[in-house]
């Protein structure tokens, strides 16, 4: 049996901040928490590695595929796997993780055993989201990545954290529940055409989609990516939590996250609707220019750092 890498890249980081709890979380041990931390996110990235070395780049079937029957009698499967578009935002992933963790060293020093278990259930999601080739569970990986999110914004961020917490998730739980619901739109209508239900991508890309619902998945889905990404006008609340966020959140945050958002378009948006994605491309591509030339000119004015990385990402 062939080791599931896959799953250990979203095991190793829960298993580490499990072992956390079972430190004391005081001045005495903030050494060997953070140290902890670090050599478990470390490992990940070694792992991420591991996976880049032993992937065929001449195959553009899904690699080191596991699947296992989770929620049977709706189809719902843990179904990992990954290809060319998901194998570098892994590394990614891997190696952003134990720079953030380095880069908050100094800076964190309150509730140091939470946030780095914030982080390390951080990196387990987004490993998830990346690996996910079942839809709902990408949609539970996509929703678990807020929590931690969501904590170390409004815990260790700055002034104004919890009104930039509040924001980051109001915005982005709103785009999933629509999300959410296009995807079990679809299960529903691959019941219909075979008479079993089944989140799974590869299945769901084979049926055929009425050109007025695909319209309507295609906007659902289409509204969660595009306030992750951020696209203008859902952008506004990633000034706000990239400024209020710890020096650890924003890099996760301008490295990571914001390319999910064009990961799930280029993953779920556009191969499952190929109709609609084709009719709503062009305004797409404009206020992605739009996009661009406002975060452009906007960057230019700011005396702030972290409003500098805001707008320019």
């Amino acid at each position: 049996m062939n080791f599931p890498i896959l799953t250990s890249l979203i095991a190793l980081p829960i298993i580490g901040a499990l072992a956390l709890l079972f430190v004391r979380d005081d001045e005495q041990n903030e050494g060997i928490i953070r140290n902890v931390a670090l050599v478990v996110s470390v490992l990940v990235f070694l792992e991420t590695l591991l996976l880049w070395a032993r992937f065929d780049p001449a195959s553009a079937e899904f690699q080191f595929v596991e699947r296992h029957a989770w929620i049977p009698s709706f189809g719902i499967t843990y179904a990992v796997g990954v290809d060319g578009i998901s194998l570098l935002l892994l590394v990614l992933t891997g190696f952003l993780s134990p720079l953030s963790l380095l880069c908050s060293w100094e800076s964190v020093h309150q509730k140091s055993r939470a946030f780095c278990i914030c982080m390390l259930l951080l990196e387990s999601a987004m490993m998830g989201v990346f690996v996910s080739i079942d839809l709902f569970l990408f949609y539970v990986f996509w929703d678990a990545m807020l929590i931690p999110m969501y904590f170390l914004i409004g815990v260790w961020g700055y002034e104004r954290r919890v009104y930039a917490a509040v924001k980051f998730i109001l915005f982005t739980i709103s785009g999933s529940v629509l999300m959410l619901l296009a995807i079990l739109g679809l299960a529903w209508l691959h019941s219909s055409a075979t008479g079993v239900y089944s989140f799974d991508l590869g299945q769901l890309s084979e049926i055929a989609i009425p050109q007025r619902l695909q319209v309507w998945f295609f906007l659902a889905f289409t509204l969660a990516f595009a306030i992750k990404v951020p696209l203008v006008p859902f952008h506004t609340w990633l000034p706000d939590a990239h400024v209020e966020a710890p020096t650890a959140g924003s890099v996760i945050l301008a490295g990571v996250l914001l390319k999910m958002g064009t990961y799930g378009l280029v993953r779920f948006a556009f191969p499952l609707f190929p109709a609609a994605a084709a009719a709503f491309a062009p305004y797409l591509a404009t206020l992605a220019v739009i996009g661009i030339v406002y975060g452009a000119l906007v960057a230019m004015v700011q005396p702030d750092m972290k409003k500098l990385v805001a707008y320019s990402s």
